[in-house]
């Protein structure tokens, strides 16, 4: 068994089973190791209910001798409460509210592993336990020394594969296939005191006796932060590759030329602040680049973020590119397309606005007008990203409110452009560094 074996290979799962952890995510063995318990239990005080004291937690093998639902008329809001016995001669009381779907699984002969707080039950007389984690034993479990004696993983169940199948699954797996390669540099292991890869999977799942039950259940323990730093190293790599991906990448190296400079000037309304000079500029040179530009433009409400993707728009426009301003909803649409069309007004530049209210037929004039080139700046909400609308030369694309939209939803924009376009995404929420 290797890493790439579907789970419905391995013993206990089978198809229909397979087909619930795959809802999952979990289709491969590899997905299973990496499937992490959500908390762990200590299961080790095994105990008799003779020994048992008010106050502790312990783990009690039972076997159900009575049951009944009382209090509601509805069972779905009644008291369930379980009699269970053992050897020691001694009862124990389990109980548990809105209980009703026990009355079909804990029935008289049942024999059950109970794990909870002990309590003494003054209204019976007896010790008890108020909602315990229960788990129903098989006469032949042939794993049955996983569930108890020791510290126990809980997982989260994916359909009727419960936690206990998800933990016998897991043991065979880890027992039959091969070790998983440690693709880790060994540098950054021994400088980080890493542990190994293959035993930090197998004390995730299975913790050694000596293990510290806190720390496990913050996720510090040393095999928890070994698959924590993992998962963020790789996710660096990837990303950083990603970066430089995108360096090789060629977008439009737009001219900075005198008339783009007068433009702005009869466009402004008023004097720009000395930050928006300061953001111009920066845009300006990124456009200049023959790198594309992927710029996030993030300031308060009122401080001019619009006014500086208006002279970005210009750049683009006088270098005989179209511009597409993205926004979520249509009363946003509206405002940019009022906004750019007052300060536009006076150097010419068409504008059209593509909304989902618009009638069919408007709609396509629109779209005609954008796929010829006729319109220098199409506005809109997610129409601009349906299929039949098509850019003659998009050059930059401003986008409100990015994280409105998904990553697939801005690459179907990006993708309408016959080259890469630059990007410039304006927000007001602060993005946490």
């Amino acid at each position: 068994m290797d890493l790439a074996t579907p789970l419905t290979y391995v013993k206990g799962v089978g198809p229909g089973r397979a087909a619930m952890l795959a809802a999952k995510g979990l289709e491969t063995v590899e997905d299973l190791l990496g499937y992490a318990p959500f908390r762990y239990e200590d299961r080790s005080n095994v105990k008799p209910i003779g020994q048992l004291a008010p106050g502790e937690m312990a783990t009690v093998i039972v076997e159900v001798s009575s049951s009944k639902l009382s209090g509601f008329r509805r069972r779905n809001l009644g008291l369930f409460e379980a009699r269970f016995r053992d050897g020691s001669g001694t009862a124990l009381l389990g109980k548990w509210f809105h209980g009703g779907y026990l009355q079909d699984i804990l029935v008289p002969g049942v024999r059950a592993a109970l794990y909870g707080k002990v309590e003494f039950d003054s209204y019976s007389g007896e010790l008890g336990m108020m909602h315990p984690e229960f788990e129903i034993l098989t006469e032949d479990e042939e794993d049955s020394g996983l569930h108890t004696g020791r510290i126990v993983p809980i997982y989260e169940a994916a359909g009727k594969v419960n936690t206990r199948l998800l933990r016998v699954i897991v043991h065979r797996v880890l027992g039959s296939a091969r070790p998983m390669e440690d693709a880790l540099p060994e540098e950054v292991r021994r400088r980080l005191k890493l542990p190994e890869l293959w035993p930090a999977l197998q004390r995730l799942h299975f913790p050694a006796p000596d293990d510290d039950l806190r720390l496990l259940n913050s996720f510090r323990s040393p095999a928890q932060f070994r698959m924590i730093f993992d998962e963020f190293f790789w996710l660096e790599c990837g990303l950083t590759l990603k970066k430089r991906k995108a360096k090789l990448e060629r977008g439009i190296q737009f001219q900075l030329t005198d008339r783009v400079r007068d433009q702005i000037k009869k466009m402004l309304p008023f004097k720009p602040t000395g930050a928006q000079k300061r953001v111009l500029a920066e845009i300006a040179q990124d456009m200049a680049s023959e790198r594309p530009m992927n710029r996030l433009l993030q300031g308060d409400v009122g401080s001019g973020k619009t006014l500086v993707a208006a002279e970005a728009a210009i750049i683009a426009i006088e270098n005989g590119y179209q511009v597409a301003v993205l926004a979520p909803t249509e009363i946003l649409s509206s405002q940019h397309y009022i906004y750019f069309k007052n300060l536009f007004g006076k150097l010419g530049y068409a504008i059209a606005p593509l909304v989902g209210s618009l009638s069919a037929r408007e709609k396509d004039k629109i779209k005609a007008l954008i796929r010829q080139g006729l319109v220098p700046v199409a506005i809109g909400t997610h129409a601009l990203l349906e299929e039949d609308v098509a850019f003659a030369k998009l050059g930059l694309a401003i986008v409100d409110e990015q994280h409105r939209f998904g990553v697939m939803q801005r690459l179907k924009l990006f993708e309408k452009a016959g080259q890469r376009p630059d990007v410039l995404v304006m927000t007001a929420t602060p993005i946490p560094r």
